[in-house]
């Protein structure tokens, strides 16, 4: 549990803050001086310390400049009444990580401690991750998560290994279908022989059906000679059919031949051949409803779901983004990612999945000076509202037809309510201003 120190002059005032944080599952103490609250931390392991600016005998700053000297992995905020922009830059000079304006609501103070705790719990990981040799997450050389889900997906890449059935991999685009396949294929006791992958989707018919079972000289204009297929390539080793779902129905005859006897007729030719392959298929469409539709045959999903393996999309194990941004950050030209950057790359929902986190990172290290920041990472990202906009333009372009600057502005404070679920601190954070500036509006509007 999180270890939170209130520092105050006011003791019923400290008592209040304890008791709002305790309630959301925080271990929480307090000291009513600066000087008990060193004593404290000198006894105490302690998370955040959240202390008053102006109080008898040590001032809330040269608490802040002990704590960054002394206990440099505690994090600090700083509450004043008398706040100005020269005490703001003071206090984070002194290693504040935030402060806060008295008064102030609790839910606010809540909001902001936590932010600080989950940023503290990142750099702790990336910490760890760096300093681990043994025990970092990446498994099966490339796939990377130690999640529930992901544990799993261990678990049946390791069952599938074991055997020789077919195995249908699903999921949602970029969520590394083909990384399980070649995991499983390494993993195997195929590994060490051809491990060869075919993209249904980025071949026509025709061309799909002679890379897969190769031709003869002349089977048509241009066959010059005899080609071997991918199927021959493969032999005794394992072949890779992504997005499986786009094949045509008459290849999908001719592969369900390969799957019941092993053998394959290259075009223009009458030669039977047989083949020794491991068949991964892969697909991030609804088999089942194509097989409905009469767009994929059914004996052919029978044969290819033996044993299926469903990836999980980004946004149902959120607890490894954090290592996935530490996996790409290595693996391009930065140096590391500031920590307010972490955050909104935590609360978006990658509806690209691993590929968008990697496309998103090596874009980011491109742009900046080294150390990754918030404005570094595209907009779409750090500001949600705007997801939703079509790509390739500006979301904040004027149409044509004009629109009216007040309804818009109305509209995004009440989406900004709704996405915060009522929370009028994280809606004014969504929108990019003060809780009051967003009160001020809201009256403006006659928003309750």
């Amino acid at each position: 549990m999180s270890h939170v120190l209130i520092v105050d002059n006011e003791e019923k005032f400290c008592k209040v803050i304890k008791a709002s944080l305790e309630l959301d599952d925080l271990d929480v103490a307090y000291c009513t001086s600066g000087e008990a609250a060193l004593e404290y931390l000198a006894a105490n392991p302690v998370d955040v310390v959240v202390t008053d600016l102006r109080m008898d005998g040590m001032t809330g700053i040269d608490l802040l400049e002990a704590i960054k000297k002394n206990y440099p992995s505690v994090e600090s905020m700083l509450m004043t009444a008398y706040a100005t922009q020269k005490t703001a830059i003071e206090a984070l000079k002194k290693g504040a990580s935030d402060y806060l304006i008295k008064p102030f609501e609790m839910d606010e103070l809540t909001i902001r401690v936590k932010r600080i705790l989950e940023q503290q719990q990142i750099v702790a990981e990336n910490k760890r991750l760096k300093q681990s040799g043994s025990d970092t997450p990446v498994y099966f050389d490339k796939i990377i998560g130690k999640s529930k889900k992901m544990t799993e997906i261990y678990r049946l890449i390791k069952k599938g290994s074991a055997n020789d059935a077919t195995v249908l991999v699903r999921g949602e685009s970029g969520t590394g279908k083909e990384l399980v396949a070649n995991a499983i294929h390494e993993s195997s006791e195929r590994a060490g022989e051809a491990f060869i992958t075919v993209n249904c989707a980025a071949l026509p018919e025709n061309l799909l059906e002679s890379e897969l079972f190769g031709f003869e000289k002349g089977a048509f204009t241009g066959a010059t000679q005899r080609r071997i297929g991918k199927f021959e390539q493969a032999n005794n080793g394992s072949i890779f059919l992504d997005e499986i779902g786009d094949m045509s129905l008459s290849t999908q005859a001719k592969m369900l031949r390969v799957l019941q006897n092993k053998e394959i007729y290259r075009l223009g030719g009458n030669e039977r051949i047989l083949v020794n392959v491991r068949i991964i298929a892969a697909t991030h469409q609804n088999l089942e409803k194509m097989v409905e539709a009469g767009e994929f045959r059914q004996d052919l999903y029978y044969r290819l779901n033996v044993f299926p393996i469903t990836l999980p999309p980004v946004r149902e194990r959120k607890e490894d983004i954090p290592a996935l941004i530490h996996h790409f950050i290595e693996m391009s030209t930065a140096k590391g990612i500031d920590r307010a950057a972490l955050i909104p790359m935590i609360d978006y929902d990658w509806p690209g999945n691993v590929r968008e986190i990697q496309n998103a990172i090596e874009r980011a290290a491109i742009v900046s000076n080294g150390i990754i920041a918030a404005s570094d990472i595209p907009g779409s990202i750090t500001n949600p509202l705007f997801s939703g906009q079509p790509s390739g333009g500006d979301p904040f372009a004027l149409p044509a037809e004009g629109l009216k600057l007040d309804e818009l502005e109305q509209n995004l404070i009440r989406q900004a309510i709704q996405m915060a679920e009522g929370n009028k601190t994280r809606a004014a954070e969504l929108l990019g201003i003060t809780r009051r500036r967003l009160y001020s509006m809201m009256e403006r509007f006659n928003i309750e």
